[in-house]
């Protein structure tokens, strides 16, 4: 089952992800919210539609930004809507 970890906390988990670009994505109920935290971030991605992002908090070390969301995607990519993906050192493990 995939998992994203960082800094030795299991972030998410779940056997419901969606693969897109190589990226896994999380359905929300799959996140340990207590490690989330908003971002003001936001890019736009010409066939997705505007990210959101998550700051990543785990045992007082933030990593900035580490999480992306898409909160309303365009028509292409309706199956990662509201998903959660990672990078900036978040492990993903299939």
């Amino acid at each position: 089952m995939p998992k994203a970890t960082w800094n030795g906390a299991v972030l998410a988990e779940s056997d419901r992800c969606e693969v897109v670009e190589g990226n896994y994505y999380f359905p929300p109920d799959a996140l340990q919210r207590d490690y989330f935290q908003d971002s003001p971030t936001h890019t736009t991605c010409p066939w997705k539609g505007t990210a959101s992002y998550y700051s990543v908090v785990v045992e007082g070390q933030t990593n900035k930004d580490a999480a992306w969301y898409y909160p309303k995607t365009k028509d292409a990519a309706k199956n990662i809507e509201g998903y959660v993906a990672f990078w900036r050192g978040v492990q993903v493990t299939p």
